[in-house]
């Protein structure tokens, strides 16, 4: 993904979650891919999709049962 498209896709995201830690970062080997990060943990992989002429983007986060543990 382009610099200016993870910096908007980074906006959004902040802005949605409500989460200013929140930080989207390139995946150097993968041009249509990108990694969400918050407080420098990694939560999710954000993949860009173009079908028909059309951009979206789909977040996937794996919630292990591990991690809720406790809740």
């Amino acid at each position: 993904m382009k610099k200016d498209e993870i910096a908007r896709l980074q906006t959004y995201l902040r802005k949605t979650f409500g989460t200013p830690t929140l930080e989207v970062k390139a995946q150097p080997k993968k041009d249509d891919m990108a990694e969400v990060f918050i407080g420098g943990e990694f939560v999710a992989a954000l993949y860009r999709e173009v079908e028909d002429g059309e951009t979206s983007y789909a977040l996937q986060m794996a919630i292990l049962d591990v991690d809720l543990e406790g809740l």
